[in-house]
């Protein structure tokens, strides 16, 4: 069969659409659009336009139906809004490496849990060593979470030198830490309840159920029974963006059942659109949805959702929140003032110091202990490399921070503070990665 030639402008078109869909996969990219974002925040708050800046972020937005209105600021819309999505994602990406990943089996998922476990414990209490005061105190958990996006991108600028399972380690521990994160934004930062809201995220969460029930397997179905439920986690005092992370969690792992295989139903049906040539428009449009549907199942939801939202978030929502929350305009925060001094030099040191000291030291316990082995592959090199690209907390830390902090000097040496310490932690990471591989190079071998 002879294939006609497209024309030229669409064979360059699509190379060029090619090529930008592979460039947005690499982990690398996102990571430093991330730096971009945040480096452009500091620059324009620290610039004679810094009004303009916090003037953006406080213009209000509104939402109206008739009567009833609801307007809050464009940052609002960002931090409570937006991030929704991002935490959909974590919790997709938790739920598929609970049911297939490093968190599948527990004497697979033991070591980075008593190692994230670690990594969370000795930073707070670093923290709350620098810190005495009420106030300062409430920003414990400012340099106990690990930025996802930015650890495994920093990692993955290291190259393939590095094993593959430091990488599935850091990951799991990552997520890990994300779920301890996310269960201290439940407890400790969201505030009494008002448990009417519960039922009103009830009835969102029952509706979700009752689409699964039913096999809706169309992702839009879903939006209306996940913004109810996001109304209901405001109502609560609770932070909204929870309701993204269970909603993530009950994201099915598995396609909508079908009587055949997806492979086989694709196959069938293509071959009946092939045979009926002469069919009516409407057995065709109907073979033709039977197809689709059959398309959409060749991966389960968990999947296809997660693939869809990722880019989104990686270049779009993490990068405006970057933009929206790093801007720390530095003559707004006086580090001569005990309470932002110490609450910046803590962040530093526990990001730092307390990451890898945790890490490494919970992780050289349990297998000292014989609780646990290390990974195929992982050395303790590799471990102290993870212990110290965990170290950086960028927009979870930042995100807790907006949480912990009411006064505007405060919070700034807190965001001062978790910028400072991921910078500081990723450059010492990139340095011990960039020696272990020269250690582990055949020339240096060789020569030893």
């Amino acid at each position: 069969m002879q294939h006609k030639e497209l024309p030229r402008a669409q064979r360059i078109a699509q190379r060029a659409f090619a090529n930008i869909e592979r460039f947005l996969h690499i982990e690398a990219v996102s990571g430093i659009v991330l730096l971009i974002a945040a480096i452009a925040a500091l620059i324009w708050a620290n610039s004679p336009a810094a009004a303009s800046y916090d003037a953006l972020w406080h213009t209000p937005v509104t939402l109206g139906v008739g009567s009833f209105v609801f307007s809050q600021s464009l940052h609002f819309w960002i931090n409570d809004g937006l991030m929704t999505i991002f935490f959909l994602v974590v919790g997709m990406e938790i739920r598929r490496e609970i049911h297939d990943g490093a968190l599948s089996s527990l004497r697979q998922a033991t070591l980075p849990m008593a190692a994230a476990l670690g990594g969370v414990a000795v930073p707070a209490l670093i923290y709350l060593a620098f810190n005495h005061s009420p106030p300062e105190q409430q920003g414990w958990a400012v340099p106990t979470a690990t930025d996802i996006a930015f650890a495994v991108g920093v990692l993955a600028l290291l190259g393939k030198s590095i094993p593959s399972n430091v990488r599935v380690f850091l990951l799991a521990l990552a997520i890990i830490d994300d779920i301890i994160a996310v269960l201290i934004i439940a407890f400790f930062y969201s505030g009494g309840l008002d448990y009417s809201g519960l039922g009103v995220a009830a009835i969102g969460l029952l509706m979700v159920v009752g689409l699964q029930k039913i096999g809706v397997g169309s992702a839009w179905a879903y939006v209306i029974p996940g913004a109810i439920t996001w109304v209901g986690m405001l109502m609560t005092g609770a932070h909204p963006t929870l309701a993204g992370v269970v909603l993530g969690l009950m994201t099915p792992v598995m396609s909508m059942p079908m009587r055949d295989r997806p492979v086989d139903a694709i196959s069938r049906f293509t071959n009946e659109l092939l045979g009926d040539v002469d069919a009516s428009g409407n057995k065709v449009t109907g073979q033709l949805k039977q197809l689709r549907l059959a398309q959409r199942e060749l991966l389960p939801p968990v999947v296809r959702v997660q693939g869809t939202l990722h880019p989104w978030v990686a270049y779009g929502i993490m990068p405006l929140f970057a933009l929206a929350n790093a801007g720390v305009g530095l003559s707004g925060v006086d580090l001569s003032a005990a309470g932002p001094h110490w609450v910046m030099m803590a962040v530093v040191a526990a990001l730092v110091v307390g990451k890898p000291l945790g890490i490494v030291t919970v992780s050289w316990l349990m297998v000292k202990l014989g609780w646990c082995a290390l990974p195929a592959g992982v050395t303790w090199r590799g471990i102290m490399l993870i212990g110290l690209l965990a170290g950086i907390g960028f927009t979870m830390s930042i995100f807790i921070a907006n949480l912990a902090f009411t006064d505007v000097g405060v919070l700034g040496a807190a965001k001062l503070g978790v910028l400072t310490g991921s910078v500081c932690a990723a450059v010492l990471g990139v340095s011990w990665g960039v020696w272990c591989m020269r250690r582990n190079s055949p020339a240096v071998r060789a020569e030893a």
